[in-house]
């Protein structure tokens, strides 16, 4: 018993002192390409926290946000979340910029539709859950506030006029739910409003 508490102790010392490590040096989510993805089912290796400069100016305008658009890329944006049991949930993301309106969008398909949202994703359920997130964009960070668009017709509008729900014909001839799409607007927050030194947004 005695080793078995020395074993036990030994192996969450090494675990949290490896937290604390990665808690300094950062660990981003895996960038596969799009072939990988597909055949991972979709799916990417999470990360855990961003690492990079905090950025602590007001963006008026994030359409220069369209270069770093590819999440299949090395300079592709990510996002972190919040878990919690205190760990963050890191991903890359599809960013839609629209002059001085940023958005994060974010789709459902195969297995994932067989869950209700917010349950298809992880970083969905901590996002609904608490809104406070962080996008490294380049190699700087922007502390932001994520608000679902629960308007169908403004999605379908930040989709070009697209339905959010995509329908498939199978072979048999009946039609399916391919895709749903999920948008959510993404606002700045401690960020001081004209100088008075009062910052915008839930603070942490």
């Amino acid at each position: 018993m005695k080793l078995f508490k020395v074993v036990a102790l030994t192996a969450v010392l090494i675990m949290v002192g490896a937290l604390l490590v990665l808690r300094m040096t950062g660990f981003p989510p895996g960038h596969p390409s799009a072939e990988d993805y597909m055949t991972a089912g979709r799916s990417a290796r999470p990360g855990l926290w961003l690492k990079g400069e905090v950025v602590r100016e007001a963006v008026t305008n994030w359409d220069w946000v369209s270069q770093f658009g590819d999440a299949f890329a090395e300079n592709g944006s990510e996002l972190e979340t919040r878990t919690w049991y205190g760990i963050p949930h890191s991903v890359t993301v599809l960013l839609v910029p629209r002059g001085e309106e940023l958005y994060l969008m974010s789709s459902a398909q195969t297995f994932r539709l067989g869950r209700a949202f917010p349950d298809g994703k992880a970083w969905w359920r901590n996002v609904e859950r608490d809104p406070r997130v962080r996008l490294k964009i380049g190699e700087k960070i922007y502390e932001m506030t994520a608000v679902l668009v629960r308007d169908r017709a403004e999605v379908a509008r930040l989709r070009g006029g697209r339905d959010p729900i995509v329908r498939g014909i199978d072979d048999n001839g009946n039609e399916y739910v391919s895709e749903e799409w999920h948008y959510w607007r993404v606002f700045q927050r401690n960020i001081p409003e004209y100088g008075s030194g009062i910052t915008s947004g839930a603070s942490d």
